[in-house]
């Protein structure tokens, strides 16, 4: 566990530097941005990308199935995941496939 959560400690630092900026406007609670910020970058499919990233070998496509709707803010995140890792990316949400690859997603956003 402690892996993952520093690989995505790691993403987030690059997301960061990328100009990256998680849309707080999504967590409806009444807490401080700084919280708001924590809850969105530990959904479950950027942890679930984390794992991936640990324990495939570079360079192999990540799949992740998620059995609700990725959020728009995990969706511009994975876009530049994609770019920063350099992998392809699929994710299945209940609607559809993502596929996600050098920033860009095949859904066309």
């Amino acid at each position: 566990t402690e892996e993952i959560y520093a690989e995505l400690e790691r993403l987030v630092v690059q997301m960061d530097k990328s100009g990256f900026r998680p849309d707080t406007r999504l967590v409806l609670y009444d807490v401080e941005e700084q919280h708001k910020e924590h809850l969105l970058y530990h959904h479950s499919e950027k942890l679930a990308i984390a794992f991936g990233l640990i324990s495939t070998p570079c360079g192999t496509p990540l799949h992740i199935i998620k059995n609700l709707r990725v959020c728009s803010d995990c969706h511009t995140a994975i876009k530049l995941i994609s770019k920063i890792v350099g992998r392809e990316i699929i994710v299945r949400d209940v609607y559809r496939f993502h596929r996600f690859l050098d920033g860009v997603c095949s859904c066309g956003d």
